[in-house]
């Protein structure tokens, strides 16, 4: 393959891999998911405050009364976070695509969510017999299992909302001098009936004819497949590095990560927040506090093994300290774009695989520190611009040994760049010395 075509390859992927991160649905999803983030930190701070802080300062009698504060903070985030998402999702989407009423759209995704739901319930009585309850919602169909059939039905009715919304003739046109906001109504009103009213004969079928309800087809048929594969730990190495591969080529990871990935493991997270708030096992090891901890430790790479890299070994370097200095602040919250572009580490071929294989160890050396129980399973949400140690520490609730681990990772990642920035500065300096034979030949 001659340079030109390589570039022309490089060039067509890197234009098809945009074309793929900025997708509509995909970039409202990750819009709504950032929407949603407050709420999520605050859960895994609940979590943090329950499981940590108030059993070392309160009584047990004093800890099951103030868990009521926990359990309260995880009804309001994670308990409906399924229906908030679907909400979020109908809003994102209509404004993403220039729709002026986009809160229409989270009414009825909303209420598309509700009707998709079971409308009894099998509740268990005292002496142990099972009823069917109706006229309650159950948090179960609400938060964390109804995730991914409230990012499906959050599409799929504002997509047919607005395709009814610019039909002509379902608009009520209402004669005199009225105000816009009326207008507006009398005109989605004819849309918004007929949406709930599709998705409520589909339930209707569903329960008539197969004794089922969209959330757990959904559940069982879709979320639950794609997220065993997925965030199991070959799925998720395999997806991350995939995601690392692509950023040294210019396209940000979360092309991959952020779109799919993440959303899963973020269910991940929030059954573990909730496990752990209840007082039940922790569930889930890989999950959203798991991977950026441990495969993120100063960016995208585990960057910060390379400026300790630089910091250690190639202090005679003018450039590369220049680059430190400049770039170490950042990466102490794994922002770490100064050194992806400044070093660089885009389209510098013996970079890529210390880039790639960093996080891949990290992430296994974790895994495997916490299935033997060296460590705790995370069940913390923190935030990914915690600094490294910290996040370990507070992501596994309060852990010391989860610190070891991730120093223990840093090590291993300083070793294994150290020889490849060795073999890039050879590269550059005969890439220098070929351009001035070129300026002095001409």
């Amino acid at each position: 393959m001659t340079e030109t075509d390589e570039r022309s390859f490089q060039d067509k992927f890197t234009e098809a891999a945009m074309k793929f991160g900025a997708q509509i649905h995909l970039r409202s999803l990750r819009d709504a998911f950032a929407i949603m983030m407050p709420l999520f930190i605050l859960a895994g701070l609940a979590v943090l405050i329950n499981s940590v802080i108030f059993p070392r300062i309160l009584s047990e009698t004093a800890q099951e009364t103030a868990s009521y504060w926990a359990i309260s903070i995880a009804n309001a985030t994670l308990n409906v976070s399924g229906l908030i998402l679907c909400g979020l999702i109908g809003y994102t989407l209509s404004r993403n695509k220039g729709y002026k009423s986009p809160f229409t759209c989270v009414m009825v995704a909303i209420a598309a969510l509700i009707v998709m739901m079971p409308q009894t319930l099998n509740v268990q009585g005292i002496e142990g017999n099972e009823f069917q309850a109706a006229g309650y919602l159950s948090y179960g169909n609400l938060g964390t299992t109804s995730m991914f059939a409230g990012i499906i039905i959050g599409l799929l009715s504002t997509e047919l909302y607005l395709k009814l919304s610019s039909v002509e003739k379902l608009k009520v046109r209402i004669g005199g001098d009225v105000p816009p906001q009326v207008n507006e109504t009398f005109n989605n009103m004819i849309p918004v009936m007929l949406t709930i009213v599709i998705f409520s004969i589909v339930s209707f079928l569903l329960n008539t004819l197969f004794a089922t309800d969209l959330i757990t087809l959904i559940t069982t048929s879709i979320q639950e497949p794609l997220r065993k594969i997925n965030t199991s730990l070959l799925g998720t190495v395999i997806l991350y590095s995939l995601g690392n591969l692509l950023f040294t080529f210019g396209i940000h990871q979360t092309v991959i990560y952020g779109t799919i990935l993440e959303p899963l493991l973020l269910v991940n997270m929030n059954e573990n927040m909730a496990a752990a708030a209840a007082g039940q096992e922790i569930p889930h090891i890989i999950n959203l506090s798991f991977v950026p901890t441990f495969g993120l430790i100063g960016g995208s790479g585990s960057t910060i093994c390379l400026l300790i890299a630089l910091f250690l070994v190639y202090r005679h370097n003018e450039q590369y300290m220049e680059l430190g200095k400049l770039a170490v602040a950042p990466s102490i919250f794994n922002i770490n774009e100064p050194v992806i572009f400044g070093f660089p580490i885009v389209f510098n071929l013996p970079m890529i695989i210390p880039f790639v294989l960093t996080p891949t160890i990290g992430i296994i050396i974790a895994y495997f520190a916490t299935t033997l129980g060296f460590i705790n399973k995370c069940s913390v949400l923190v935030p990914w611009t915690t600094p490294p140690l910290l996040n370990s520490f507070l992501a596994t609730g309060g852990d010391f040994k989860a610190v070891i681990v991730q120093v223990i990772i840093i090590v291993i990642g300083v070793l294994l760049y150290i020889p490849f920035i060795r073999i890039s500065e050879r590269v550059t300096k005969k890439q220098a010395e070929a351009e001035e034979q070129k300026v002095s030949a001409i």
